[in-house]
Order: C-alpha cells, then sequence, then structure tokens
C-alpha cells in the first residue's frame, strides 16, 4: 500500500514497480499516454452514443424531478433518502444549458466515466506498461461500469472520484508533493457530495492497509529484517515528516470541510430564510449573522439526518445472504472476465519474484471486502452497488491481462505453438465476453428484466414514443396535456409537495420527471364518475394502469377503451415487470417514429 512507501523512492525491481526513464516515444507523445488517451476517447464515445435513449428509472426520475423543482424554487435542503447533493446543483446548470433531457441528466456522469481511464497513468510508478494499459481498458468497457457510467445516480460518481483520490495519495506519498494530497482531497470530498458511502472506502482502506502491513510483517525474516523492529519503525513517529506535512495536512481538512458546506448547505430563494447566499449580504442583502446557522446545517444538520436514516434506521435490517447472492450475480453477469483475472492477478503477483507488489495486494483486499461488505450495507438489491467493487478489482485484474499477453509473446519469442495458442485463446474469450455482455447489456438489452445489470425499478418497456407525444401536446396544447387514471396512480391529494399532486408519485415514477421537463399539465380522475366528467375535455394522452386493484371492480384500462373508443392505446411497464400501464393518445397526437 502506498502508505508504507517511502515518499521519495524511485521506481525500483524490488517493489515490482517500473521504470519511468526512457519510455518509448510515438510522434513525440509517450507511446503509452498515447495508447491511454485512445482508449479514454473510445470510453467517452461509448459513454456518449445514444446517451438518452433508455428511459428514464425510478431513481433518476426523482432525482431529476427534486432539481428541477430546485430551479423554479431556488430552494435546496438535504434529503437523506435522495443521497448528496452533487447532481442537485452540477445538473442544475446543465439543464439550464441544454435543457431537461434524459441524455442531459447522464451528462456529467457519462464524461467523468469516460475520462476515469486516465487515471491509470498515476499508476506508472506502480506498475508496467502493459498493466496501465489493461488497467485504462477494463475502466473503459467493463459491462456494469459502462451501464452505470450512463446513468444519473451517486455511485458511479462516488466510485470515479474515490478511485482517483486512491491514486492521488499514492502518488502523494511516494513522490512527497502536496499537490497531490489536496486534488485527492478535493475528490474524496466530491464523493462525499455525491453519496454517503464513499465513507465507506474509507473503512475498507483502513482494512487493506492492515493487512498489508500484516504482510510485510510476516515476511520481514525473508528480507533479513526482524519484523519487531519493523513493526516499532511503522508506529514511531516521524518527527520530521509530521512537520513538514502537518499544516498541508490541516489545510486539506479544512478544504475538504470548505467543499463539504459549499454543497450541503441550504440554499433559498425567499431573502433573510436560511440559506448559503442569504448569509452573505454583499451578494443580495442577506444576513452574514445566519452563516454560522448554515454551516452547522451543512455539516452537523446533514450528518444528523444521514445517521437517523441510514445507519439508525433499519434500512440494512434484511439477511445476509440472499443479498450476497444477488450481488455476486451482478459480479458474474456484469464482470465475470474481470472478477477471474482479478485473482489469477493476484495470486501471480502474489508468488511472483520479489511479489507480492503492495498495490495490487491492497487493492484485491479493497475488492474483496467491497463484494463481502455491501450486502450488509445496502438497502435494496442495487446492481449499481458492484461498481464500488469492480473498481477496485481492476487493478488486480490488469495485472492478470497483462501476464496472458507477456505469456503470449514470450511463447512466440520462442516458437512454442502451443503456448501461443492457448494464450490467444484465453484472451480472445475475455475481450469476448467483455465486449458481447457489453453490447447487449448497455445497447441492446438495457432495460430487459433478463439483464441481471437492471435494477427492477428500470421501466421494462420504451415509453419515449408516447413521451414525445406528450411533449407535443404540452407545447400546443391548451388545457389539460395529460389526465392519469385510477387507483393506483391516483389519490386526489392536492396539498401534496411533489407535483402533479394529485398522482401517487412514487408509483407513477419516472412519469413525474417527464411530465415537469414538458411543462405538461396534468390532471388526475380517480374513478369512473370524475372520467365521465373530463371526457368532454378530450385530454391528448390518458394514463392508467392495466389492471384491476383491491377496490377496483374492473380493469381501469378498459373503462378507458370504453369511454375513449378512438384513441391509440400503447402498453408499457413502468417496472421491469409487473406494472402493466396503458397509455392512450388523441388520434390528433399520434406520432409516427419517422416523425420524431
Amino acid at each position: 500500500m502506498a502508505t508504507l512507501e517511502d515518499e521519495d523512492s524511485p521506481a525500483d525491481s524490488e517493489t515490482g514497480r517500473a521504470s519511468e526513464t526512457a519510455l518509448p516515444t510515438e510522434y513525440g507523445i509517450d507511446r503509452i499516454v498515447l495508447a491511454v488517451g485512445g482508449i479514454v476517447a473510445f470510453a467517452l464515445f461509448l459513454r456518449l452514443f445514444a446517451l438518452g435513449a433508455r428511459v428514464a428509472h425510478w431513481d433518476e426520475a426523482r432525482v431529476g424531478w427534486w432539481i428541477l423543482d430546485y430551479m423554479q424554487s431556488g430552494n435546496y435542503e438535504y434529503r437523506a433518502i435522495i443521497h448528496g447533493p452533487f447532481h442537485h446543483h452540477v445538473n442544475r446548470f446543465v439543464f439550464s444549458l441544454f435543457g431537461a433531457t434524459d441524455a442531459a441528466m447522464r451528462l456529467v456522469t457519462a464524461l467523468l466515466g469516460g475520462l476515469l481511464p486516465f487515471v491509470a497513468l498515476g499508476l506508472r510508478h506502480r506498475l508496467r506498461d502493459a498493466e496501465i494499459v489493461a488497467l485504462a481498458l477494463f475502466l473503459a468497457v467493463n459491462p456494469l461500469l459502462l451501464y452505470y457510467s450512463r446513468f444519473m445516480r451517486g455511485d458511479p460518481i462516488v466510485g470515479v472520484f474515490m478511485l482517483t483520490a486512491f491514486v492521488l495519495f499514492v502518488r502523494a506519498v511516494d513522490f512527497g508533493q502536496a499537490r497531490y494530497l489536496f486534488a485527492g482531497v478535493t475528490c474524496t470530498a466530491l464523493a462525499f457530495t455525491a453519496k454517503e458511502n464513499a465513507l465507506l472506502y474509507l473503512v475498507t482502506w483502513i482494512g487493506a492497509t492492515a493487512i498489508v502491513v500484516d504482510h510485510r510483517l510476516l515476511r520481514a525474516e525473508d528480507r533479513d529484517q526482524d519484523w519487531k523492529a519493523l513493526a516499532k519503525g511503522y508506529l514511531k513517529p516521524d518527527l520530521g515528516w509530521t512537520k513538514r506535512w502537518a499544516p498541508f495536512l490541516l489545510l486539506a481538512v479544512v478544504w475538504f470541510v470548505l467543499i463539504i458546506v459549499f454543497f450541503y448547505a441550504p440554499r433559498s430563494g425567499t431573502p433573510n430564510e436560511l440559506g448559503l447566499y442569504n448569509a452573505f449580504g454583499a451578494l443580495g442583502g442577506g444576513d452574514p449573522s445566519m452563516l454560522f446557522s448554515v454551516v452547522n446545517e451543512a455539516t452537523i444538520g446533514s450528518w444528523k439526518e444521514f445517521y437517523g436514516l441510514w445507519v439508525d434506521g433499519g434500512h440494512q435490517d434484511h439477511a445476509y445472504l440472499p443479498y450476497l447472492g444477488d450481488f455476486a450475480e451482478t459480479l458474474g453477469y456484469g464482470a465475470l472476465a474481470l472478477c477471474l483475472l482479478s485473482v489469477v492477478g493476484f495470486l501471480a503477483d502474489r508468488y511472483a519474484a520479489g511479489g507480492p507488489r503492495d498495490i495490487v495486494a491492497f487493492s484485491f483486499y479493497w475488492g474483496l471486502a467491497s463484494v463481502l461488505g455491501y450486502p450488509i450495507v445496502t438497502d435494496i438489491k442495487a446492481p449499481w452497488a458492484a461498481i464500488h467493487a469492480v473498481l477496485p478489482l481492476a487493478i488486480p485484474a490488469a495485472v492478470g491481462f497483462a501476464m496472458l499477453f507477456r505469456w503470449g509473446r514470450e511463447a512466440m519469442a520462442r516458437d512454442d505453438s502451443i503456448d501461443v495458442g492457448i494464450a490467444l485463446l484465453l484472451i480472445v474469450v475475455l475481450v469476448g465476453q467483455m465486449a458481447g455482455a457489453g453490447l447487449w447489456t448497455v445497447y441492446l438489452a438495457p432495460q430487459d428484466r433478463e439483464n441481471k445489470v437492471v435494477q427492477y425499478a428500470q421501466p421494462g418497456g420504451d415509453i419515449k414514443p408516447v413521451v414525445r407525444e406528450m411533449q407535443a401536446a404540452s407545447a400546443s396544447n391548451q388545457g389539460t396535456d395529460v389526465l392519469v387514471y385510477g387507483e393506483f396512480y391516483v389519490d386526489g391529494d392536492e396539498n401534496a409537495t411533489r407535483s402533479p399532486a394529485c398522482v401517487k408519485w412514487f408509483n407513477a415514477l419516472p412519469l413525474p420527471w417527464y411530465f415537469s421537463a414538458h411543462d405538461s399539465a396534468v390532471e388526475c380522475a380517480q374513478n369512473p364518475t370524475e372520467l365521465r366528467q373530463q371526457a368532454g375535455s378530450q385530454p391528448p394522452v390518458i394514463v392508467t394502469r392495466d389492471k384491476a386493484g383491491e377496490d377496483e371492480q374492473r380493469n381501469p384500462a378498459d373503462v378507458v377503451r370504453e369511454q375513449f373508443p378512438e384513441y391509440e392505446e400503447r402498453s408499457y411497464e413502468l417496472r421491469t415487470y409487473g406494472t402493466e400501464t396503458a397509455f392512450f393518445v388523441h388520434p390528433d397526437y399520434v406520432r409516427n417514429e419517422s416523425d420524431s
């Protein structure tokens, strides 16, 4: 692990770190940088291609609606149930530039995910060139990472920033440069603004460090060292190091807190109410005396809400083994090749001459702890949680893949056709598995219930055609644009905070996101009598459940069919299965796909 190395030690064979001298170049550019740059360009293409094609997931729509509400009202306060404020503040500006669309909501996540392979270059002093390229490739094309870097959620943001922070901290210790420390702290703070589970990364880092230290103590005799003296060296404070780094560490803590306060602080669109910008008189005639309350709410207040809901709220009261099994199934479906190669790379490096390298062992233990730990802390069976194991396991997996590559190259040099064939076959199978899984998982079946990378609350049907019809109606129609009918989707609570107020909001997601994004005028009819009262307005689109509820004598879709026989009907699932929903479109607003 990085924290155990001499901070200024150069790359050397004893630690298994490749030298950075005499680097080969192509067109005046380091070939490895050129290769990783090409991988990054490919990663960005994969993430930006058809970025808005998939229908918004329940969770994307929920957060997207709150962002739009923040844009309209100017009010923001931390809600632990929707996690950190990163997307609220960042996507507020993205929406103002590009509009509120599915592609725009995912844009920042896609860009960060596409740029992530660049972090591999930060470990060039620790890994061999082939391992660097392999690591960049895994971060670019792994199906699980690719799918969720095209998804507006906190987990991929946390993963990107925490892996980047880890690499920066390694460089800070290895090269003794404070700039890496501050860059790493910035990434860590940004991870905490995306989702609170960034804390789990720190826990796994501590555990992995302890195991790596134990390895060093156990192997001390092999290096003609006394393990007791080595342990004392680790525990004995280095006064020179402390004196040199203490000011930077203190400033880094302050910088971390400032970032947290800026993101988590409440905002208010009403003057004189508690809000970050209202606390600065120079920025709008506010009251600077409220600054203490703002900071308190951003830090202690946010922590109390987070702890009360996610730590002390009973969300983890579930059986462990079913969640572990679901986690393992997700890994097998979206990262099988990477997981197998991570085991190969870890074992090969552990028993190699001069091994194991700290960076490889540390990353493997970090990933293993994530595999075993996340099924405990997650509140639902969520495939996106698996990315937190895939990211660290990508490092030993890169070592395993590079080993296969070297094996084939060495066999070719000695004219061993059998070994060349075996190595080539393994590489083709592994690459083919990743490519095939990625193509089907991400592009061909991104909403299919058989796709184990897809979370249940993802709509199983492509409602985009009818969404475009609703958008067209909202732009040209006068009066009600969408009528929502039936007890499953309607509660009639006109005083609810979320809009449309009359809709059972959580049942109807992701529709409220589209209603708000398109400024649709939505009305509700809870029973047949109210539906008949709305018949005269001829609403462009009617939405209802295609299944009778407990208190309904008839299927609500049948009632609409009889009342509006001339409407064209579309049927979709608003979850991966079990939520059949019928959309009825007035003939004047039916659009062919060629018109879209």
